[in-house]
C-alpha cells in the first residue's frame, strides 16, 4: 500500500512539474527577466515624446527593458512626479534638473528633489520665441504682449523667466500663456497669442507645422545680452539657429541651448542602467535612421556639462569607454 502511494505521489509531481513548464510557451505573461518601466516626457507635440519613445522602441527590440512612454507637462513636473514614484525614467532638460537637485531657482521654495540620477544626455536642445508678427524683434518688444511661456512647470517655463531676467523683466511684463508645444503654436496660427517661448530639439515639429501655413519669425538674443545670460546662468550655451531650419525662416537667429538629459530613479538597479545606457551609445545608426536627433549619440555630449550625479551603472559603461563620471557615492 506504501509502495501505491509513493508512485501516486510520484506521478503527480511530474504532472505538476510538466504543467507548469508547459505553460511559458503560450503565455503572453512577460518573461521574469523583463523589466518593465514608465518614462515620463513631454507634451504629445514636443522631441521629448516622440523621440523617447523611439529610444523605447530601439529599447525593447534589442533587450528585456520595455519603455512606456508617457506625455506629460514637461521637465518639472517629470522630476516631481518621478519623486512620488510615479514614473521611474524621465526626459528633463539639464538646466531643471540642476535647480532640481541642489534645490535653487524655481526649486528654492518648494525645496529640493535629489532622488534621482543622470543616464546620460541625449541631443541639444534650442531655447525658441517665435511668432509670426515681423514688427516683434527684440525680447524687449514682447512687453504687454500675449506671451507663451510653456506649461507650468515646464522647462520652457523657466527659461522664460531666465530670458526675461537677462533683459531687466519678468513674467509679469508680458501677458503670460501657458500651452503646451502644439497648443500655443495653434494659437499663433489662431492670432489668440504674440510669441510663444519653446525648448526642444530643431526643427521642433510644432513650429515645423507652423511654418507651413504661417511665415514665422525667430527673436534672438544681441551680444550684450546674450553675455548677460550667460554670466548669470552658465548652464546655457550659446547657438545660432540656422536659415532654413523651417520653411520661410531665411536668416540665422543667435539664441541659446540646454541638453535635453534621460535621468532615471535613484534606486534603479545597476544592471538595468548599465543595459539603458549601452543600448542607447551603441545603436546611433539604428536611432538615428527613425529621428534625426539620434545623430546627436555621442559619448562626450553625453557626459560633459552635466551638474548632477551619475547612476551608478551608467558610470560603469562610460568607464569602459574611457570616460570618468562623477556619482553620488
Amino acid at each position: 500500500m506504501k509502495k501505491i502511494l509513493a508512485l501516486v505521489l510520484a506521478l503527480c509531481m511530474v504532472f505538476v512539474l510538466c504543467a507548469c513548464g508547459s505553460s511559458s510557451g503560450d503565455s503572453d505573461t512577460p518573461a521574469a527577466s523583463t523589466v518593465s518601466l514608465n518614462v515620463g516626457t513631454g507634451g504629445e507635440s514636443g522631441t521629448y515624446y516622440g523621440y523617447t519613445g523611439i529610444l523605447g522602441t530601439v529599447i525593447g527590440q534589442k533587450t528585456d527593458v520595455k519603455l512606456t512612454v508617457v506625455a506629460t507637462g514637461g521637465s518639472k513636473d517629470n522630476l516631481v512626479s518621478m519623486q512620488d514614484g510615479m514614473y521611474d525614467l524621465a526626459t528633463v532638460q539639464s538646466d531643471v534638473m540642476t535647480y532640481a537637485y541642489n534645490g535653487t531657482n524655481s526649486f528654492a521654495d518648494s525645496g529640493k528633489i535629489d532622488g534621482f540620477r543622470v543616464l546620460c544626455a541625449l541631443y541639444p536642445e534650442t531655447v525658441q520665441i517665435v511668432t509670426t508678427d515681423p514688427s516683434l524683434k527684440t525680447v524687449e518688444d514682447l512687453r504687454g504682449k500675449r506671451v507663451c511661456v510653456g506649461d507650468v512647470g515646464s522647462g520652457t517655463y523657466f527659461n522664460a523667466i531666465d530670458v526675461f531676467a537677462a533683459y531687466d523683466m519678468t513674467i509679469d511684463d508680458v501677458s503670460p500663456v501657458y500651452q503646451s508645444f502644439g497648443d500655443s503654436t495653434e494659437s499663433l496660427k489662431d492670432g489668440k497669442i504674440d510669441a510663444a517661448f519653446l525648448c526642444a530639439g530643431a526643427p521642433t515639429p510644432a513650429v515645423t507645422e507652423l511654418a507651413a501655413s504661417k511665415t514665422v519669425y525667430m527673436i534672438g538674443f544681441d551680444d550684450a545680452h546674450m553675455e548677460k545670460l550667460l554670466a548669470s546662468c552658465p548652464w546655457y550655451a550659446k547657438l545660432v539657429l540656422p536659415a532654413g531650419t523651417y520653411t520661410g525662416f531665411d536668416e540665422d537667429c543667435a539664441t541659446i541651448t540646454v541638453k535635453a538629459t534621460l535621468v532615471c530613479r535613484a534606486d534603479l538597479d545597476d544592471d538595468t542602467a548599465y543595459t539603458i545606457v549601452k543600448t542607447i551609445m551603441e545603436s546611433k545608426d539604428d536611432i538615428a535612421a527613425l529621428h534625426e536627433k539620434g545623430n546627436s549619440i555621442d559619448l562626450t555630449f553625453a557626459t560633459e556639462g552635466i551638474a548632477v550625479p551619475f547612476a551608478a551603472g551608467a558610470a560603469k559603461y562610460f568607464a569602459e569607454n574611457g570616460i570618468t563620471v562623477e556619482t553620488a557615492g
